[in-house]
């Protein structure tokens, strides 16, 4: 797929794929990774050793001897699964997406083939965009990435979710590999910028969110997710 440039203030659905449906966390050790590209590669300093110098330190601390932070775009929110993962971003400087992606899929294809003794891209080709045009787009999305894709790693899948739904929205809560979490728990994330509220605003604290989500699931299930098909850059 084709990415077009997005102009600034742009927010930005953007999926990732394994190539081939392959893992793109085969443990734990690999989720910590990623998320770390997420916090320390969406910035202009570059360093190429960027690992080595955080290794020592608390989770996602920054080190204090680089220059103050300055993003490349803002993260809004994001889930990571096991071949593949969603980020809701904003432009905020020309080319940042870009930049931001460029990075991001070479740093984890490298840290891959290091790791498994494998060769190439880890990725399947150029990853998908599509920036969102309207309020109930925005809404859905904060849904799609934050509650459908964590409960498609509920034991079961979709449909066990469904069914179980006090459970499954209990164990989403704990999902380590989402910015879901923190939102529902009020803690602040050092990855995700949403001052505004653009989606903590859609999601809220606690359970506020939850007997909506219960039934865009439904309306989801339902539906195959026809309605915003192209939105969700994904099959169903």
């Amino acid at each position: 797929m084709r990415v077009e440039p997005f102009g600034i203030g742009s927010i930005v659905h953007i999926t990732q794929r394994g190539t081939r449906g392959t893992d793109i966390m085969r443990d734990d050790s690999d989720g910590m990774r990623i998320i770390r590209t997420f916090r320390y590669l969406n910035d202009t300093h570059t360093d190429q050793f960027w690992h080595r110098s955080v290794a020592d330190l608390p989770a996602l601390a920054r080190p204090d001897y680089w220059p103050e932070r300055d993003p490349l775009v803002r993260i809004l929110a994001w889930t990571l699964l096991s071949n593949h993962f969603h980020l809701l971003v904003q432009e905020i400087r020309e080319g940042g997406i870009a930049k931001f992606m460029q990075r991001v899929d070479g740093s984890i294809s490298k840290y891959f083939n290091a790791k498994y003794n494998e060769k190439g891209s880890l990725f399947q080709g150029s990853y998908h965009a599509r920036a969102v045009t309207s309020d109930g787009h925005h809404q859905y999305l904060a849904f799609y990435i934050l509650v459908k894709n964590v409960l498609d790693m509920y034991p079961g899948g979709l449909r066990a979710a469904q069914n179980n739904f006090d459970d499954a929205w209990e164990w989403a809560k704990q999902y380590p590999y989402s910015s879901f979490r923190d939102i529902v728990s009020g803690a602040s994330s050092p990855i995700v910028d949403d001052e505004e509220g653009l989606v903590a605003g859609i999601i809220g604290a606690g359970d506020a969110y939850k007997q909506e989500a219960r039934e865009l699931l439904h309306f989801h299930m339902a539906s195959h997710g026809e309605e915003f098909k192209d939105l969700m850059l994904e099959p169903w």
